[in-house]
């Protein structure tokens, strides 16, 4: 083969070397072409599969965990709940629109190849700071992309979560959860088990977009121009009909398998369903409906052209299949069959131009890099800032920060009502709520805290863990089970794979002491600054489910005067390591340390107290501290309180320590004064004390340190100040 073809790999010498020991000979350019694609790291997770192992994947609801399309969850009653998480992260840097909009639509195939239909997604975005031109041309259309996609396929964008750290100057990141229902009966796997199945490809013609998209997204970023042939071209109106068109060929059936065609293309598909099914296939690339004429085959295989499907379905049962799909007007084209040689046989112009085992292309030889602790993390040290001299200044500018500051400019601009099924909607609390049955309802959040990671790799990610579920707690759900998406680095670098290290094994101590199952995640590596070449934070993002049962059950963060006493439950620390005080005060300090019996019995009393119906408002204390989430809770309230400070349970000394701490294990509720006796109950029985702080009532935000009043605000005048402050930042130069 000639050295430029070959120079477009990115295989290694040893990978080479133990392709040709395998096959006892040299593969020609295709087969190269097709082990270069599922040998990425993107598609083989090889650097990070023998640690994955690590995490806990069994739980009483869990049907389906890690290693196939989605997590699969019983709800009862023959009812599914199906969850993925996708990113896109090199692409939306290249093509923020059609990066972004791209990753909406693998996400949503995830969740329909499983057999389900998307029900809703989330995102969870991070850019650089918005004093940068690059950064808002980023936000914008990555936002924009998600809307237009989302929008267009009638699938609600529901909540989420943005932030904003000059780590991800030049490499934003753009990760995606979905949400899908249906029934057990007609769950589908990605498997060919049958020899003699017909394999069936469905929906958009195949192109030269997206080639080598795998490759690309499993290296750093460096030549965005060369790259942008790797993003792939969205269609969310093909997008719509293969949902539906999808869903009606399962209702014949006879549908054995089904795998939709996401990273690697075609050619990872193939080896993926035979090799899961025990199983070999073979295709004729002539009958593969193309968009542009003469492209090699080894492009064909591995393009990844968007709204595209493999279906395996059983012989004879071609005409029942095709007719669902002619129902839609959608092209197909019947490519080959399942066979039992344990092989991957790709045949172009009637001649064999690839023949490789499956079990060979489907599993990279795995990666174990070495770890060192990063040096930086022997530096951190708990100096505090000065005490600021102007309270009132302060808190307006920590609560109008970007990465606090209310995202209604971003999801005012996403129909997050579409379908008639989102009961808790964006900004209502830190988690959405959708109806899947007449009095049943899921809750779904989405966290991430790259600078307590930064600080400390292992607290942090498991106080990720703990925030995303205390989300869940605060609308009344319980949690079954989460997904993670881990983001770091490059791998080769021993600092960043021992943060990558630590976060997993946080992970797992902390879900398998809660017993909180992982069904599904994803593991993103060389995220790093083109400029500086320095790794982004580590960012494990952590996706919770939460099941509902009874719509009394369901709570906000909206405070009204009905509930007029506010509690604040659990205690706080001075740990303001990583907050967004810290951070705009340039200080490192501790990260809060999340105490894993305190955390699960903290989130068990405040479960106890809502079944009862003790509980008005919930809110967890998490990003911004005390003042964050109160303030939250009267903006959406749009009513005023009035907290004495003194009467928190703290060990701080200072007032900027005790609103800004982010300490876990913390939720600030309103009661009625008649119930305050029975939530102590419930709370000693849990051996965690709560305080009551003050009360709902009037139009400001007021804080009292015993009879001082240090800081009040009209909560009309809080509102415009938090709400407007990234429109105006957006809106300002650009």
């Amino acid at each position: 083969m000639s050295k430029t073809k070959f120079a477009e790999h990115s295989l290694t010498e040893n990978e080479l070397a133990y392709i040709d020991k395998s096959l006892n000979r040299q593969p020609n350019f295709v087969e190269l072409s097709m082990l270069d694609a599922q040998w990425s790291e993107h598609c083989s997770y090889k650097s990070s599969k023998s640690l994955l192992t690590l995490l806990p994947t069994k739980g009483k609801r869990v049907l389906l965990g890690p290693g196939y399309e989605a997590g699969v969850l019983d709800v009862d009653n023959g009812q599914i709940l199906t969850l993925h998480i996708e990113s896109h992260n090199h692409p939306s840097a290249i093509d923020p629109y059609g990066g972004a909009a791209t990753g909406v639509g693998g996400v949503l195939r995830d969740i329909l190849s499983i057999g389900t239909r998307p029900l809703a997604v989330l995102d969870s975005l991070r850019f650089g700071k918005l004093d940068n031109p690059n950064n808002k041309w980023l936000l914008r259309n990555v936002v924009r992309g998600i809307a237009d996609y989302g929008n267009c396929v009638g699938i609600p964008t529901v909540g989420g979560e943005v932030a904003f750290d000059s780590c991800f100057d030049t490499n934003c990141l753009v990760d995606v959860v979905c949400v899908g229902v249906g029934k057990r009966k007609n769950l589908v796997f990605s498997e060919a088990k049958n020899p003699g199945d017909v394999l069936i490809l469905l929906g958009g013609k195949t192109g030269r977009d997206g080639i080598h998209g795998s490759s690309f997204a499993s290296k750093d970023l460096d030549n965005m121009d060369s790259d942008r042939s790797a993003v792939q071209i969205p269609d969310p109106f093909t997008k719509k009909l293969i949902i539906e068109a999808t869903l009606d060929a399962l209702s014949t059936g006879f549908v054995s398998g089904l795998k939709d065609l996401g990273g690697g293309g075609l050619a990872c598909a193939l080896s993926e369903v035979s090799d899961k099914g025990n199983t070999g296939v073979e295709v004729d690339l002539n009958r593969i409906l193309l968009r542009e004429s003469n492209m090699d085959p080894s492009d064909v295989l591995i393009s990844e052209s968007q709204e595209r499907m493999l279906f395996i379905v059983k012989n004879g049962h071609e005409t029942e299949i095709s007719n669902a799909f002619a129902k839609y007007d959608l092209p197909y084209s019947i490519i080959g069959k399942v066979t039992d040689t344990r092989h991957v046989i790709v045949r172009h112009n009637d001649t064999v131009i690839a023949d490789l085992p499956t079990d060979l292309i489907a599993n990279a030889p795995l990666l174990n890099w070495p770890k060192t602790k990063p040096l930086y993390l022997n530096s951190v040290s708990n100096s505090k800032p000065d005490l600021p001299s102007n309270i009132k200044e302060t808190i307006l500018r920590i609560l109008s920060s970007p990465s606090l500051a209310s995202k209604s400019w971003i999801f005012s601009q996403y129909d997050h009502e579409v379908g008639t099924n989102t009961v808790v909607k964006p900004g209502e609390s830190g988690a959405s709520v959708l109806r899947i049955s007449k009095d049943k309802f899921i809750a779904i959040s989405v966290d991430g805290n790259p600078s307590h990671c930064f600080l400390d790799p292992y607290n942090g990610a498991a106080g990720v863990v703990a925030e995303s579920m205390r989300n869940i707690i605060s609308v009344g759900a319980e949690p079954i089970a989460m997904l993670d998406h881990l983001q770091f680095g490059n791998p080769s670098n021993s600092e960043v794979f021992w943060t990558f290290n630590e976060t997993i094994k946080a992970i797992s101590d902390f879900c398998s002491y809660i017993d909180l199952p992982c069904v599904g995640g994803k593991v993103s590596f060389y995220n790093e600054n083109v400029k500086t070449n320095k790794p982004i934070k580590p960012t494990p993002v952590i996706s919770v489910a939460g099941l509902i049962k009874g719509s009394n059950n369901i709570r906000t963060r909206k405070i009204n005067e009905l509930y007029p006493l506010i509690v604040l439950i659990g205690e706080t620390f001075d740990e303001l390591g990583g907050s967004e005080y810290y951070s705009i005060m340039n200080c490192s300090g501790l990260v809060p340390k999340l105490n894993f019996e305190i955390e699960k019995n903290t989130q068990k009393l405040v479960r106890d107290a809502i079944k009862v119906k003790l509980l008005g408002a919930v809110n967890d204390c998490s990003k911004g501290g005390f003042i964050h989430s109160l303030s939250q809770m009267c903006m959406v309230g749009n009513v005023g309180v009035t907290v004495d400070m003194s009467k928190i349970l703290t060990s701080c000394k200072r007032w900027d320590d005790v609103l800004f701490s982010e300490s876990h294990s913390r939720f600030i509720t309103t009661i009625k004064p008649e119930h305050y006796n029975n939530l102590l109950n419930i709370s000693r029985n849990y051996n965690i004390p709560i305080s009551v702080i003050g009360n709902v009532g009037g139009n400001e935000l007021r804080i009292m340190d015993n009879n001082d009043l240090i800081f009040s605000s009209d909560v009309n005048y809080l509102s415009d100040f938090v709400y407007s402050s990234i429109s105006k930042l957006m809106d300002d130069g650009i």
